[in-house]
């Protein structure tokens, strides 16, 4: 994907969220929105974002609020859209797979071209 079209990103530990969203990115005015939002929730600690990435981080209390309820938040308030949200395994198993990709293409480009290299029956030899 492109940079216009980024995904929504979920990356979690406890007390401490990273969200992803495209409706902050390069807006600091919407980026205060969110934030300001965050901060009213009860066991809020501190709320941090970055309007180059698009990214918020929120250190919170796990015993007084979690994960789910402060994407419920942005969900409810229409700052978050799960339904395109990768989740940090989601995302590392999509870069594994495209390294695969890549890997693999090399391999068969070095295969290809060494057996063009000889001649047909060469070609032949390398298949079998």
């Amino acid at each position: 994907k492109g940079r216009n079209d980024m995904s929504y990103y979920i990356h979690s530990v406890p007390g401490r969220l990273r969200v992803k969203t495209p409706l902050i990115r390069g807006n600091e005015k919407m980026a205060e929105e969110v934030a300001g939002l965050l901060k009213t929730l009860r066991g809020i600690i501190s709320v941090k974002t970055n309007t180059l990435t698009g990214s918020l981080v929120t250190s919170y209390d796990p015993t007084i609020i979690n994960q789910k309820e402060i994407v419920g938040s942005l969900k409810g308030n229409g700052y978050f859209d799960e339904s395109k949200a990768v989740t940090n395994d989601h995302y590392i198993q999509s870069a594994v797979s495209k390294v695969a990709h890549i890997v693999n293409k090399a391999f068969f480009g070095a295969f290809i071209g060494t057996a063009f290299d000889g001649s047909a029956l060469s070609f032949l030899t390398i298949l079998v």
